[in-house]
């Protein structure tokens, strides 16, 4: 019986690395940068319906006309998703009036305990104009497909069970305009590099 649980586990442990391995090289062959100019290998990004930190059913038509920088996690994160939340919003300060034309968003992959009122308390925190998106699991599922997100509850040996962790794929992803995929910028990238390419594509 041992024998096998230590067979289950590893078959587990390696099945989450080969579906991370996966987001990440569909997202990597997609485009290395924002600055690479490459087009996708794969489509990234497309419909979604999901709620607002006020409480509002939006789509990502609602988005139309600015460039959005999106980016997936989840409030209980320690230490990557306020740090990427953080880059986002000293870009957006930065860039100065040209902010206006960009729309920050912040999509949960741990909707079970990202209730509205929690993304609501949650992205208060970074910048005023940080849209938090949550649904139902099935509705994330579906938007975390479209960008190629790849997240998964963390084993949890230890603690009480609502304390677990996400793993998760880090990029925060720039649409254009019009919806549709720009690039991404892989985890790490300074905010100075955000700020001076997104500066550069918007007029005025």
């Amino acid at each position: 019986m041992k024998a096998r649980l230590i067979r289950i586990a590893a078959a587990s442990v390696l099945a989450i690395a080969v579906s991370a391995g996966i987001a990440w090289w569909q997202v990597r062959n997609a485009a290395t940068t924002v600055e690479s100019g490459a087009k996708t290998a794969v489509p990234i990004g497309g419909p979604f319906t999901l709620t607002d930190n006020r409480g509002r059913a939006v789509t990502d038509a609602d988005f139309r006309g600015k460039y959005m920088l999106v980016y997936f996690g989840y409030t209980y994160c320690p230490d990557v998703c306020p740090t990427e939340l953080g880059v986002m919003t000293q870009a957006l300060d930065q860039l100065g009036p040209k902010s206006e034309q960009v729309q920050p968003v912040f999509i949960t992959v741990d909707p079970d305990r990202d209730t509205v009122a929690h993304m609501n308390d949650y992205v208060a925190l970074f910048h005023p104009r940080l849209v938090g998106l949550t649904g139902t699991a099935e509705q994330v599922r579906d938007a975390a497909r479209a960008y190629r997100v790849y997240y998964a509850k963390a084993p949890q040996k230890d603690g009480k069970p609502e304390d677990y962790l996400m793993d998760h794929s880090s990029f925060i992803y720039l649409m254009g305009p019009d919806g549709k995929f720009v690039g991404v910028y892989p985890g790490g990238t300074g905010a100075d590099k955000i700020a001076q390419d997104l500066s550069g594509r918007i007029a005025g």
